[in-house]
């Protein structure tokens, strides 16, 4: 069968011609990766309402910022600590229809959250919702690999474009269907995880069918496999100190945004103007997240992660100094500036260690929200001895990190 036109700009940062991407255009299956995409838009939804209802969990059992902390922590240390265990597991043994397992965790976590009638209970439904995202990443991502056809930016950006846009559509469902009627009303987002569970199993019957997709011949490729071992742990840590930066940033953002807005602006807590804030900013992740993927494809994973890391930094400078209308312009430019590197990271960190998608998915994803969590429980405390103010006058710092992305091995060649 004759190579299809469209072949070259696959194999876009053109790291050598051993490796060689699905010629056939139909290899990319679309139809799997919008249904991976809209699952991880059903999942984060899910995921993204726990913070967007703090402020009524802070009111209805009397906590300390340290308790909000606390929640979020118990929340993104079981998906992170879990990840990487259920990526290196499914690597050697895939489970087809682990995903829709996975959502059935997060099912039972909002179902507790609902009906909690104790703090002790709320950390039991956080860290069943955490089980539930430690089992869904990974596999996921892997099957978004399995159905890219070689175009793995353009795949891992669709797929996680699902999940920022339910990320930011939680806290805007919040405003509208749980804070005005009371926290009980979570019950009603279990049918967005029985929805879930069907898509799912639609996936896991494709995943069982295509497991021969699984070997790829990626550990040829030129640029990477050449590495040592000293370069390539080096380029790993790297790595995870940017998402160290990233994501300790984004939860300043995703925990504390509307305490801080509340405090800056003397908002009431009954006011939803900071849940159309956080809305914004998770909204903004949507769009730089689908927009890093396709570029890395094209220009090169190290350039977009310099730019969307170090890049992002003269406006999260700005923003504790600015007005009410500047802020939700800084909120747009910093959400679409700084989600753009995850794909990037993570495809390229799974061409630096080829065989082991699954594990390496497990690690960055659950970097992410392990970062996410020990971040809101440091975050928190240093919120209570000090101000939410001064939080964000520290964190603003964070993405000056980026400057590491200068070491990262050069393993893309420049295109002609």
């Amino acid at each position: 069968m004759r190579a299809s036109p469209e072949t070259p700009p696959i194999l876009a940062n053109g790291e050598g011609a051993a490796f060689t991407p699905p010629a056939s255009p139909q290899n990319t299956v679309l139809a799997i990766l919008f249904a991976l995409s809209f699952s991880h838009l059903l999942n984060d939804t899910m995921q993204s309402l726990l913070p967007a209802i703090y402020p009524l969990l802070k009111t209805s059992f009397h906590l300390s910022f340290t308790q909000i902390g606390l929640i979020t922590l118990t929340n993104q240390l079981t998906a992170s600590l879990l990840q990487p265990l259920v990526g290196f597991y499914t690597d050697r043994y895939p489970k087809p229809y682990s995903l829709a397992v996975g959502m059935g965790f997060t099912l039972a976590g909002l179902v507790l959250l609902g009906l909690a009638s104790h703090f002790a209970l709320v950390l039991v439904a956080a860290a069943l919702v955490g089980m539930g995202s430690s089992v869904f990443h990974p596999e996921a991502s892997r099957v978004a690999r399995m159905a890219s056809g070689g175009r793995y930016g353009f795949a891992q950006s669709l797929f996680q474009v699902g999940g920022n846009a339910g990320t930011s559509f939680g806290p805007l469902l919040a405003a509208l269907i749980i804070v005005p009627y009371g926290r009980g009303e979570v019950l009603w987002f279990s049918l967005v995880a029985l929805t879930g569970i069907v898509v799912l199993t639609y996936v896991g019957h494709w995943y069982r069918e295509n497991t021969h997709r699984l070997k790829t011949p990626t550990k040829t490729r030129a640029g990477t496999s050449a590495l040592s071992s000293r370069k390539v742990f080096l380029a790993v840590a790297i790595l995870i100190a940017l998402v160290f930066s990233k994501y300790f940033y984004l939860t300043s953002m995703t925990s504390y945004y509307m305490f801080f807005l509340t405090e800056k602006f003397h908002f009431s807590t009954e006011s939803t103007v900071p849940l159309y804030f956080l809305f914004i900013f998770l909204f903004a992740i949507t769009a730089g997240t689908f927009i890093g993927g396709p570029i890395g494809d094209r220009i090169g994973r190290k350039r977009v992660i310099w730019a969307s890391i170090l890049g992002v930094a003269p406006f999260t400078l700005l923003l504790p100094y600015a007005n009410l209308v500047e802020c939700g312009i800084l909120t747009a430019i910093i959400g679409v500036i700084l989600a753009s590197a995850f794909s990037a990271i993570l495809v390229y960190a799974q061409e630096l260690v080829p065989g082991n998608v699954g594990m390496i998915a497990g690690l960055f994803f659950g970097l992410a929200f392990g970062m996410g969590g020990i971040g809101s429980a440091v975050l928190g405390k240093l919120a209570d001895v000090t101000s939410i103010t001064y939080v964000f006058h520290i964190c603003s710092f964070l993405p000056l990190i980026g400057i590491l992305t200068w070491f990262l091995p050069n393993v893309e060649k420049k295109h002609v």
